[in-house]
């Protein structure tokens, strides 16, 4: 009985509203405009993303200067040899009644020679540059007791000298260096079945060498001077990239926290230092932000760099740039009548939409509408309607939905309730939220392909950045005061190649 009384009721009202609305069209006296109050508008300002990345920053150093540096320290001639050997040749014996008699005596010689070494070479092996130094020994024997007038020999090894370079917590440089070699070939001379041979002296001839690699080695680091460029790179990343030129201006600041070092390696002519620039990206949709205020280079932090690029893209759609989105797709929409229950087929049109943030993360929406029941023979009805809503997305998805849908408007006319009941309607906020989505979709792709093409490799005063976008990220829509955000997550790489302009 109680859900059969409910039942009734809602029948009656519906006929008395269609009663009334069909009344109106014989009684000039109905109210033909309906006022209503406009919601609040929100003030708050959509965030400026930030987050913390990291950009390789490698430093070179000209290794051709330590290569020189090298030649010049490392004599051609690296020693000579001259000593007499007592046993060149040693006695010939017979078997004389069952013992080995000497028939002549030890024949001395004169050994003379020298070791010289072939044109450095520099590469990389690991954290060590590796000095490849070819050497070659000639040697001869003179004076063989009339035996012999002359025999020459000749042998070769490659020697390496590993040189280390340390880079401390501040910035200073140091090397170390060793040697290592080994003959292809060891120089020696054949007499009578004897083999001599002259590479137990090298060890002692090497150590001077050695000496000098690693005298030469501390200066020419030391003439780098990487702190002086890490210094130049630190001051120069406080500063404000662009993204995407316009439509809208998209700028990244950036600013630096920590440089990590991951040691270095040979790069042809070059010592390609692996330094990584920890810094928070902030993005900005707006003109060219100020740089942040440079901070003094901080200590160097031992730790390999893992270069990764993760910067927050909003896409801010501005609502007086909504306001015609959704005028079009109601004007379309016009072309047939809204199906309203218990009133049946209206047909609206639209006029001036007005559009903003409303407190709470809501979007207000305000209409202009003329609406009349189908074979209704009066004037349209006429006023403004409000629908504030909650605007909704699925994660990674652009497509636009509204919640907690509100519609407001003169109540106490039976024209405002037409008004409202068509506002009200099945498919009526759908085909707002539709217009958003379309919207939104088209511009993100057009930001997404913008910045790639923006990013992939340009110059910035003293810097070549190189960008890489592996991918796109959507983050969840929110309606603010200034307008409808929708968070972007840019994921990538990125490398700064440090090279002042000369």
């Amino acid at each position: 009985m109680l859900w059969g009384n409910i039942y009734r009721g809602q029948v009656m009202r519906a006929i008395m509203l269609s009663v009334a609305i069909l009344s109106c069209t014989a009684l000039a006296a109905c109210d033909r405009k309906t006022d209503v109050e406009a919601p609040p508008r929100a003030t708050d300002k959509a965030p400026s993303p930030t987050q913390t990345s990291l950009i390789a920053v490698p430093i070179n150093a000209d290794a051709a200067a330590l290569s020189r540096a090298l030649e010049r320290a490392v004599p051609r001639m690296l020693w000579t040899i001259d000593r007499r050997e007592r046993r060149c040749v040693p006695p010939q014996k017979v078997k004389l009644f069952g013992k080995q008699v000497n028939v002549t005596p030890p024949i001395p010689c004169t050994i003379v020679g020298q070791v010289t070494r072939g044109p450095l070479r520099l590469r990389g092996e690991g954290e060590e540059i590796v000095v490849d130094v070819p050497i070659n020994a000639t040697i001869s024997a003179r004076d063989v007791g009339g035996v012999l007038k002359g025999e020459t020999a000749t042998g070769s090894a490659l020697a390496h000298a590993r040189v280390k370079i340390e880079l401390t917590p501040d910035w200073r440089t140091r090397g170390s260096a060793r040697i290592t070699y080994g003959w292809t070939k060891a120089p020696g001379i054949d007499f009578l079945g004897q083999r001599i041979t002259f590479t137990d002296e090298a060890d002692a001839k090497l150590k001077p060498v050695v000496r000098d690699v690693e005298r030469e080695v501390n200066r020419e680091i030391a003439k780098l001077d990487i702190r002086k460029q890490a210094a130049d790179v630190w001051r120069q990343s406080f500063t404000a990239l662009e993204l995407n030129r316009e439509n809208p201006p998209v700028w990244m600041r950036v600013t630096p926290q920590r440089i990590l070092y991951g040691g270095y390696r040979i790069d042809g002519q070059h010592i390609r230092l692996n330094l990584g620039l920890e810094a928070v990206t902030e993005t900005f949709v707006s003109g060219r932000p100020a740089d942040p205020a440079p901070t003094p280079l901080p200590k160097l932090v031992r730790e390999t760099p893992k270069p990764h690029l993760d910067v927050r893209v909003p896409v801010i759609a501005d609502y007086a740039q909504l306001e015609p989105v959704i005028h079009s797709a109601l004007v379309k929409r016009s072309a047939r009548p809204f199906d309203i229950p218990a009133i049946g087929p209206v047909m609206a049109t639209f006029g001036k939409v007005t559009a903003y943030g409303a407190p709470q993360g809501r979007i207000a929406v305000g209409l202009d509408i003329e609406a009349l029941a189908q074979g209704a023979k009066r004037e349209p009805t006429r006023g403004r309607v409000w629908i504030t809503a909650v605007p909704v997305n699925a994660p990674g998805s652009a497509e636009v939905r509204f919640t907690g849908v509100s519609v407001s408007g003169d109540t106490d006319g039976m024209k405002g309730d037409l008004l409202l009941a068509l506002a009200q309607s099945e498919g009526f906020a759908p085909l707002i939220a539709d217009a958003l989505t379309q919207n939104f979709t088209r511009d993100l792709t057009e930001l997404q392909g913008k910045i790639r093409r923006a990013v992939d490799q340009r110059r910035e005063g003293d810097f070549v950045i190189r960008t890489r976008v592996d991918r796109f990220e959507t983050g969840e829509i929110r309606a603010y005061g200034n307008g409808l955000y929708l968070p972007v997550r840019m994921i990538g790489g990125a490398s700064v190649d440090y090279r002042p302009v000369r």
